[in-house]
């Protein structure tokens, strides 16, 4: 089956797998064309003011609520799902996952490293890693939690959803809405390993472009979502739904991903990172990186946000009498950030590679390493393109939480502190 996408971000999207399915006028007709079910996916309160309500009618062989009640998945959930219960002030980083020994699907190969609030409060975020490399089969998912942004790092998805197919890979970034039916597969069949962002607060939209005016950051146009497609499957089917941080399974005899035709603007999308159109200085200092921030998802309180998703991409370093990696600084947001390929600028020392993350909650102080600080201190300073590197940052106004998973000895690097600890004393 061929992917193809429709263009543009939050737009109100009508799209037909067989001719005449999208009825003319009315959502929800006595009789809908060919058979079909209507149904509407809500992805907020009905009545959200007009330029936030999210929805999207459903025309399906089969409605949703046909599947056999669901059973708690304790074992799954033990396993893959952990719990952020544990504050800790350090400077922390990781090691990339390592490759797991028996083959495993999408679900079963999530880790948690940390979060901060949850789908009861409906703010805050989780960020999970994945490493799997086998197909979901007749398994699907579903989660009532939040929003899941992927972020692959290695090996091509095969993003299969209600409202249509999504093919992605390693510098591309996909948003499933919460509350949507999918299934994630190797591309190719190779091992992927990635990024979860689980936003449990308000969708992610544009960030406000301001001063920067109507052309700066990622563009409207470059983000695409999928037309319909779906399956007309029966047999014995899985359905995994997260509740609360809990996972629970239902039996289906059907596919269901069975949606023959949609309109709305509550969909999945994904967008290209390399697209980005980055701002920086043109005269001296280090901007601040709130200019990276491709999706935000705003907060009640006015410019703070909930959580901002932010990359560190290919960019020309220009600025004059300045240091130009990141500065030093002790921030009232908590950073976690990844590393999907190349070298990270502050980090040039190492420890901090592809797969791998690191976390500086509120107010840990963090910064270049030694090795950066004293190059950029003595560079040369013409013009320099940073090339070949794509780092990213889920920033949230909630400290972040950690797993006992993330203290397992191996994953956490324990000497992490030590690329701080050589810097000289020059004051006289």
């Amino acid at each position: 089956m061929e992917t193809k996408y429709l263009s543009g971000f939050g737009n109100h999207f009508s799209t037909e797998a067989r001719p005449g399915a999208l009825p003319a006028d009315q959502n929800s007709p006595q009789k809908a064309p060919h058979g079909l079910y209507p149904e509407q996916l809500s992805g907020s309160a009905f009545t959200a003011p007009r330029h936030t309500n999210l929805y999207s009618w459903l025309y399906r062989i089969r409605p949703s609520v046909q599947h056999k009640p669901f059973v708690p998945l304790k074992d799954l959930t033990a396993k893959t799902f952990f719990k952020p219960q544990h504050i800790n002030p350090n400077q922390m980083r990781w090691n990339p996952l390592k490759d797991s020994s028996v083959p495993q699907d999408f679900v079963e190969g999530i880790r948690t490293v940390c979060g901060a609030g949850s789908a009861l409060e409906q703010r805050g975020l989780s960020a999970h890693l994945y490493s799997f490399s086998k197909d979901m089969g007749s398994r699907y998912f579903m989660n009532a939690d939040g929003d899941f942004l992927l972020v692959p790092q290695k090996g091509s998805l095969h993003v299969k959803t209600e409202m249509g197919l999504i093919e992605m890979e390693p510098g591309e970034i996909a948003v499933i809405p919460r509350g949507m039916k999918f299934q994630i597969n190797p591309l190719k069949g190779d091992l992927c390993t990635g990024y979860i962002g689980e936003n449990f607060g308000a969708p992610f939209r544009l960030p406000d472009l301001g001063p920067i005016g109507a052309n700066g950051l990622a563009h409207r146009r470059h983000f695409l979502t999928p037309v319909a497609a779906f399956e007309d499957l029966e047999g014995k089917f899985e359905l995994i739904g997260k509740f609360a941080g809990e996972l629970w399974s239902a039996e289906m005899g059907h596919s269901p991903l069975d949606v023959v035709a949609w309109h709305g603007n509550y969909a999945p999308y994904k967008y290209d990172l390399r697209k980005f159109n980055t701002i920086n200085t043109v005269s001296y200092d280090h901007p601040d990186p709130s200019i990276f921030t491709v999706l935000t998802s705003p907060s009640d309180t006015p410019g703070i946000a909930n959580v901002d998703f932010a990359i560190f991409p290919p960019r020309w370093m220009v600025g004059e009498h300045t240091f130009r990696p990141p500065y030093f600084h002790r921030n009232c947001m908590s950073e976690y950030m990844g590393l999907i390929y190349g070298e990270y600028d502050a980090k040039t020392a190492g420890g901090f590679v592809p797969g791998g993350g690191s976390l500086h909650n509120f107010y840990s102080a963090h910064g270049p390493d030694v090795d950066a600080f004293e190059k950029a201190s003595h560079v040369d300073l013409k013009p320099h393109k940073i090339e070949a590197t794509m780092a990213f940052m889920f920033e949230c106004r909630s400290p972040y939480m950690v797993t006992d998973f993330a203290m397992e000895k191996d994953f956490l690097q324990s000497d992490y502190q030590d690329c701080w600890q050589g810097f000289k004393k020059y004051f006289k």
